[in-house]
């Protein structure tokens, strides 16, 4: 099992972010999929049609979202993590994505830049 470790800079506020993280229109806008996503501990989410999907396991508003992730044929879930602070120029977005099989390494380490945080930063960047 691997982990994937990124950081985003993102022109918004971390209100901002974590807004398109757990908003599911918003959501929709930058990732381009239907989406089944809230801010509420506990709760179940769906992402690109059911292509990953998990369970919300710490919800800290502006702060910090951890989520157990499933994808395909997974028995257990990977661990992501998204950490937010604010600062001058925006919101610094670190990302943490554990016990990723390892196989699926390079393609979900890709696929975070190519279809999840890179188009939300893009999405940020164009507004």
């Amino acid at each position: 099992m691997k982990t994937v470790k990124q950081t985003y800079e993102m022109k918004a506020t971390p209100e901002e972010v974590f807004d398109a993280l757990t908003n599911p229109e918003l959501i929709e806008k930058w990732s381009g999929a239907s989406a089944e996503m809230d801010a509420n501990n506990g709760s179940n989410w769906k992402l690109w049609n059911g292509d990953i999907y998990g369970k919300n396991t710490e919800v800290i508003a502006n702060e910090k979202l951890v989520q157990d992730w499933y994808s395909g044929s997974w028995k257990k879930p990977s661990k992501v993590e998204f950490i937010l602070r604010g600062g001058q120029s925006g919101t610094t977005l670190d990302l943490i994505h554990e016990d990723i099989p390892d196989e699926e390494y390079e393609s979900i380490k890709q696929g975070w830049i190519e279809y999840y945080l890179g188009p939300m930063k893009e999405m940020f960047e164009e507004k």
